[in-house]
């Protein structure tokens, strides 16, 4: 059989304040458009359906859209699983019937120990899972990090193996050899989430979610993250986003790339202010893009992200890319006695390597009348 591997969608996930649900619903329809177009026989949903334990109403009805055109409309049987963004009890709620139009969603890990055969293959659909669950439900003390949670529960599966099948495992977990990027939460503490993917090799394709990057295992042939649909950090501004189109047909299954177009990019421009600003210059970027910017300058800017927006509407973050390192000199008691004027203009110039400029010494001086003003009442 054929299927559509993707994850990661994070529906209601904002990008610095900006909602995402118009950029969600373009990429959903591309990843339909993909799966008809290559007549997959099902989809896959890697975890992490929501951003959130506690999703919007804007983002429930639009997932639920989603998924209604998807599985009843579209008739294309659905494999979901829950990930460490959702809640597993909110998400799986009506679980029990869905599997009545082929929607198999999973969300507690004692569910993925029965497998779900479409065609010739066996889908083991193990929800995000924390050591405990596991520890609870083989009562194994034993069990205390996911690592030693997985390699348990890989056992029970391959007992359940059909020699006639081909294996697949979906989950959402950090397996061994992958990084993360920084629209994860980081959900490791000294390294107890990670899974080696030797613990994996039983399986004839894994297809999983929790990272964002196609490429954190790109040397591992039939152990894939599709990673997200968007790019949901300026860590992933150069990825390719799209989703994997897994062939079980094939010994060893084949598995083939196909990218997403974003409808509104994410760009980091690293520039100085005045070239950024240059009307005349094209950066090739659309207003609607959401754009980091990294200066070049070491001199201070007024107003710099109100000007910056007035070229790019839509700038969600601004760094410095040269950023000065200046060791204050001791003031002795005379310098501290001088005119608080002077001392400003020394401070200012010790701390930029720039003088002040006519225009913000009279904002200063008039700061300095105020409060002179504000201490004489």
């Amino acid at each position: 059989m054929k299927f559509l591997h993707t994850a990661d969608w994070h529906i209601g996930k904002k990008l610095h304040g900006y909602d995402l649900l118009t950029e969600q619903r373009d990429a959903y329809r591309q990843i339909k458009a993909i799966a008809l177009a290559e007549q997959v026989d099902a989809v896959v949903i890697a975890g992490d359906l929501y951003d959130r334990a506690l999703p919007s109403e804007d983002a429930v009805a639009t997932l639920d859209e989603m998924l209604v055109d998807l599985n009843r409309q579209t008739k294309l049987p659905l494999l979901a699983i829950s990930g460490n963004h959702d809640s597993g009890v909110r998400l799986g709620y009506g679980r029990q019937w869905f599997d009545s139009t082929r929607f198999y969603l999973r969300t507690q890990v004692g569910e993925g120990l029965d497998p779900v055969t479409l065609g010739d293959t066996q889908f083991f659909l193990l929800p995000y899972f924390e050591p405990f669950a596991v520890r609870q439900l083989f009562d194994d003390p034993e069990i205390r990090t996911v690592a030693q949670g997985m390699a348990r529960l890989v056992q029970v599966m391959e007992t359940k193996f059909a020699p006639d099948k081909k294996h697949v495992l979906v989950a959402h977990f950090f397996a061994a050899g992958s990084t993360h990027t920084d629209s994860e939460t980081q959900v490791q503490v000294g390294g107890l989430n990670a899974v080696p993917v030797d613990l994996l090799r039983a399986f004839d394709y894994v297809a999983l979610g929790h990272l964002h990057r196609k490429e954190a295992l790109q040397h591992e042939p039939t152990i894939k993250y599709s990673g997200s649909p968007l790019k949901f950090s300026t860590s992933e501004a150069a990825d390719t986003k799209g989703v994997w189109i897994v062939d079980t047909d094939t010994t060893p299954i084949t598995v083939t790339f196909k990218p997403l177009t974003p409808l509104h990019d994410l760009v980091v421009l690293r520039d100085s202010f005045e070239h950024l600003m240059d009307s005349d210059y094209d950066f090739g970027v659309d207003p609607d893009d959401f754009i980091a910017v990294e200066l070049t300058d070491t001199t201070p800017i007024p107003n710099v992200m109100q000007r910056l927006k007035t070229r790019f509407p839509k700038v969600i973050e601004l760094t410095r890319v040269n950023p000065l390192t200046v060791t204050l000199t001791q003031l002795d008691t005379r310098q501290v006695q001088n005119d608080p004027l002077a001392l400003l203009q020394d401070f200012f110039e010790q701390t930029t390597q720039h003088p002040l400029d006519d225009q913000q010494l009279h904002w200063a001086k008039q700061a300095l009348q105020r409060a002179t003003k504000e201490d004489t009442k």
